[in-house]
Parts: structure tokens; C-alpha cells; sequence
């Protein structure tokens, strides 16, 4: 096996490598002191494999992104340039959400990877709406890593609902994962409204963007404050216990606006509703390709988010709608993107 690192600008970017960590190993890599310690903090007492400090882990700083020294394969989250010795190691982009937000950065910078893990015609379709061309033979279909542990039944819904708390495992759970500012997230114009109209009849459990979550500790007190006892917060920046995933395994219903966790959430076949936010700056997306064109929208005047919900929850026929957009989507599906990811970096020589 050879020498394995994992690059990105935050904490929540490294999800979408961590299965491929599990199965193989290796080091993650930090640009910044403040990130290491972050690092540290959000992934210590991890169960895998390569325990570090606080037994996270092994982790190194490289400013700068330089990494001239290491040698293998370098797999980045992040759209940021990997300055690398090609005569030493492979860099492979696996990105961090399939939305329709165009990436950050500079699209240019995708084209200096050695390869690219796609998840599928979505991810291709978002490279060409920007401009961006990478050779067919740099493109590695695998399929979405971070939907193996769902599809493969290994997520322990019963320790997730104790982790948050959950006092009524007999309600409906509506997820509630708005993006942050770049994107026009609806925490705030949303959350307390939200609260106040689903608490009485389900259980709302609430995901900022990993950006928005100091905004946890102030909207939890507000609504124990206000005496609403049905609602529970999930760290972003907890990608282990508080994992996309869990939050996905037992929420039945899932609320958001422009954030890339729309395509995420297709993996549960369950319904999504959109709150409407008026960003524009999104991907042209033909609409097999888009969830905006089969999800219920909440513009906060009309509509009624409860009365949305509850339509929702009772439409038997969604599954199939978003099953299909889902296999447009997304390559595989089956619980193996991870093999597949590994199988192409053992075979690199």
C-alpha cells in the first residue's frame, strides 16, 4: 500500500475521505496551526486506524499547500493547488458536494490534478457548466464514498438518537441542513420559525453549514428558553459523531435551500423540500439532473412549512421520484464507491 495523505481548507471537507481513510490509512495534511488543533479536537478518540495525539488521526502541517517532500498519493478535498513533485506523488481531487453551487476558487485550479474521483454525471456536468476540461482518461468514476456506510446498513440508529437526546423516538424527524452566507443560507430567517411550526408535531433536528455553527449554542438556549422540547442540533464540524449520515438514518423528511446536502439526502429516497433563498449563482442544471425540479419549495409567505411536511410524509409515490433522480445523479450506488476508490489508488504505480 502506498503512502496515503488527505488535503483540505476545513474540517467538514475531509467527510468525503474519511471512508477511504477507514479502509487504508494514511495522514492528513494542514495548511495551518489553528486547523491542526481544530483537527485534532473534532476527529480525537476516532476508533480507525493510525491513531494519533488524543487518538486522532496522524496529522502534518504544510504551508502553503507545498508538499515537494512527501511521496504517494495526495488526495484533496479542497480547490486549492497541490504543489507537488509529479515525480513523487499523485494528486486526485474527490471534491466536497455535488450541489449547484459553482465551486470556489478558481476553476482552473481542478485542471492541475493528476486524476479526479467523480461521483457521477452530475460532478462532470458541474466541471463542463464552468468551463473546466479534464481529459476522459484523468476521470475515475466511483461513485459517492460517504453513502457506503448508509447503504450498507452500518449506521447504529439507536446510539445516534442517544448521542442527541432524543426524549420521543415515536415522532417524525424532519432534518433541517441550510448552506451558510455563500449561498444565502436560511438559518436565520428560518430556524426560530421552524421551530416554532414543527416542535408541536415532530422532532426537528437542525445542521448548519459548518460556518454557521457557533450559531448552535445561541438558537439551542432560545429554544429551550421558549419552551420548545422537541428540538436537537447537530456539529457540522463533528464529522464523526455528528456524521451527514446519522443525521440522514433517522430524520424521515429533510429541509434545505441551495446547500449541496440536497444531492446527499437522495441516497434515502426520502422527501426533501426547498426553501427558497433567491440565490442565483448556481450551475445550469437540465432538469434530470436537478433536484429543484421534483422538490416542494417554501417561500416563507405562502406556503405553510408544517402543512408542506405533513404532504410530504404521506406521498408514497416520492420514492420512486427520488430514486430516480438519484441514479441520475450518481454513479453506482451500491455501497462500493470506497472499494472502487481504493482499488484505483493500489493500482497506480
Amino acid at each position: 500500500m502506498k503512502d496515503i495523505y488527505y488535503f483540505a481548507n476545513q474540517v467538514y471537507q475531509y467527510g468525503h475521505a474519511k471512508p477511504i481513510y477507514d479502509k487504508t490509512g494514511g495522514t492528513f495534511i494542514v495548511n495551518k496551526l489553528n486547523r491542526a488543533v481544530r483537527f485534532k479536537y473534532y476527529l480525537r478518540f476516532t476508533e480507525k486506524k493510525d491513531p494519533g495525539f488524543l487518538g486522532a488521526p496522524r496529522v502534518i502541517r504544510k504551508p502553503k499547500n507545498e508538499v515537494y517532500d512527501l511521496e504517494g498519493v495526495i488526495i484533496s478535498g479542497s480547490n486549492s493547488e497541490i504543489k507537488h513533485d509529479k515525480k513523487k506523488s499523485i494528486s486526485i481531487f474527490i471534491g466536497h458536494g455535488a450541489g449547484d453551487k459553482k465551486f470556489g476558487g478558481s476553476g482552473n485550479t481542478l485542471e492541475t490534478y493528476d486524476f479526479h474521483f467523480v461521483s457521477g454525471p452530475k460532478h462532470i456536468h458541474k466541471q463542463k457548466d464552468m468551463g473546466i476540461h479534464i481529459p476522459e482518461e484523468k476521470l475515475i468514476k466511483i461513485g459517492y464514498p460517504k453513502f457506503d456506510d448508509y447503504v450498507n446498513d452500518r449506521i447504529d440508529k439507536e446510539k445516534y438518537f442517544k448521542f442527541l437526546g432524543v426524549k420521543d423516538k415515536e415522532r417524525k424527524n424532519i432534518l433541517y441542513a441550510p448552506t451558510w452566507r455563500w449561498g444565502n443560507g436560511t438559518l436565520d430567517k428560518y430556524g426560530k420559525k421552524f421551530i416554532r411550526a414543527l416542535d408541536s408535531d415532530y422532532n426537528l433536528i437542525i445542521r448548519p453549514h459548518f460556518h454557521d455553527r457557533n450559531k448552535i449554542k445561541i438558537l439551542k438556549l432560545w429554544a429551550k428558553y421558549n419552551g420548545f422540547n422537541n428540538v436537537y442540533f447537530s456539529n457540522p464540524a463533528k464529522i464523526i459523531k455528528n456524521s451527514t449520515m446519522n443525521d440522514f438514518a433517522i430524520s424521515d423528511l429533510m429541509i434545505s435551500d441551495t446547500s449541496s446536502i440536497i444531492y446527499e439526502y437522495l441516497i434515502t429516497k426520502k422527501p426533501i423540500i426547498i426553501a427558497n433563498n433567491d440565490y442565483d449563482q448556481l450551475h445550469n442544471m437540465p432538469d434530470e439532473l436537478s433536484v429543484l425540479s421534483i422538490a416542494k419549495s417554501y417561500d416563507g409567505k405562502k406556503s405553510s412549512i408544517s402543512e408542506l411536511v405533513k404532504s410530504d410524509l404521506e406521498d408514497k409515490n416520492l420514492i420512486n421520484i427520488y430514486e430516480k433522480m438519484l441514479n441520475n445523479c450518481f454513479y453506482f450506488n451500491d455501497g462500493k464507491s470506497t472499494d472502487r476508490a481504493v482499488e484505483f489508488i493500489n493500482s497506480i504505480k
